[in-house]
């Protein structure tokens, strides 16, 4: 790993939780929401040990930025320079998730297809689950073929609280 490719993170509490945040050559590559800060550290010392703390560290201060504006319903897309890092075909549904508009919700059918492949639906389901970078990377989006939440990796209360925030759901 080169000198610019050393990973910073930050970990921060914002209003729904507790974040884990980690950038490596100025991109984001991890963006994960947790009930608590114990477990944002234990989840920093468990993926990302050789990372240091650094919240200046580009692009950290404008996520948590963008990321206030979001919670305020004052954001509806991040500008953020990405790097998640997964399988061509799960970097396909990251990318596929980020063409669902803020305000609306696609079915795991509805991804599949769009990403060129409509019998990978739990192939779709497994690439959103492993999506690195929460929120940003919209798979909060992402809801069962019978309009039920399904699940997502930081919790269904708060996948409910981003549907109610950005319109979808009544609180």
């Amino acid at each position: 790993m080169s000198a610019d490719e050393r990973q910073a993170f930050d970990v921060f509490g914002d209003e729904l939780g507790w974040a884990l945040a980690v950038a490596a050559g100025g991109r984001l590559v991890r963006l994960a929401h947790l009930e608590d800060e114990d477990a944002a550290w234990e989840l920093q010392r468990r993926d990302h040990p050789g990372a240091t703390r650094d919240p200046a560290a580009t692009p950290l201060p404008t996520l948590r930025h963008q990321m206030a504006e979001y919670l305020a319903g004052e954001r509806h897309d991040f500008d953020l320079p990405l790097a998640p890092d997964g399988t061509d075909f799960q970097r396909r549904v990251w990318q596929a998730l980020c063409d669902i508009p803020y305000g609306v919700t696609r079915s795991y059918a509805d991804l599949a297809a769009a990403t060129g492949n409509p019998r990978a639906v739990r192939a779709v389901g497994q690439a959103n689950s492993r999506n690195p970078i929460g929120i940003v990377i919209p798979c909060h989006r992402v809801i069962a073929a019978d309009g039920g939440l399904g699940g997502y990796s930081s919790g269904l209360a708060r996948k409910r609280r981003l549907l109610v925030l950005e319109g979808v759901l009544i609180a």
